[in-house]
């Protein structure tokens, strides 16, 4: 499945040599205060060496593709996926130190650990994820976080609030990024990564969550 991509992620000529590690947090860390009770935070270049670590996730992590019932028929899921539950090994040492890292900064204010990890495998402009929710469990009726790292290409992450009333945010997430969707996010607002015509390269999407958060 990693041959259909049709273009080569270009890595950063800044990172060589990097040693592979998540950076600080603290005061590095950008918060934009939506509304609702809805927040997020942004950190660029989290993940040094993200090179190394994006071509170790590309190779190691069994990707899979996944068809899914939407308006009476079945469709492809457009992107490629893996999901580590909170009792399985995560596939690169890195992401269990990111998940302590977001613990220790994060655990006071969340009340409780990142639990599990998802991650997406966009292969080219053409994948994408529609605008939703993290609404399956917990999510749907409590305040809760998602924490995403992104790897490859940089795309557009939108936010709108849900129902409408208000334009959508942009924010341009990179690599090595760290972005942090909290508060009431998945209950009152939606996100989504749109299609592009621009030629992008493959982006990996690790998302740590809470348990019972999907």
């Amino acid at each position: 499945m990693l041959a259909v991509m049709s273009g080569a992620f270009q890595g950063s000529l800044l990172d060589v040599g990097n040693e592979v590690r998540p950076g600080r947090l603290g005061s590095s860390v950008r918060r934009t205060v939506l509304t609702r009770g809805a927040w997020v935070d942004v950190r660029p270049g989290w993940i040094g060496g993200a090179d190394v670590l994006f071509d170790r996730l590309l190779h190691a992590v069994p990707w899979r593709a996944e068809r899914r019932p939407m308006y009476e028929r079945v469709v492809d899921v457009p992107r490629l996926l893996s999901f580590y539950d909170e009792e399985d090994v995560l596939p690169d040492p890195v992401l269990d130190d990111a998940r302590r890292a977001l613990d220790a900064h994060y655990g006071a204010e969340l009340g409780e650990p990142f639990r599990t990890a998802g991650l997406c495998l966009y292969r080219d402009g053409a994948d994408s994820v529609a605008w939703h929710g993290d609404r399956i469990g917990r999510g749907d009726r409590q305040d809760t976080m998602v924490a995403i790292v992104s790897l490859g290409s940089p795309r557009a992450l939108r936010l709108r609030p849900r129902g409408g009333g208000a334009p959508s945010l942009r924010f341009d997430v990179s690599h090595g990024d760290l972005l942090v969707m909290g508060g009431s996010c998945q209950r009152t607002w939606e996100h989504a990564i749109p299609k592009t015509a621009r030629q992008v390269g493959p982006r990996i999407s690790v998302q740590f969550r809470p348990r019972g958060v999907r």
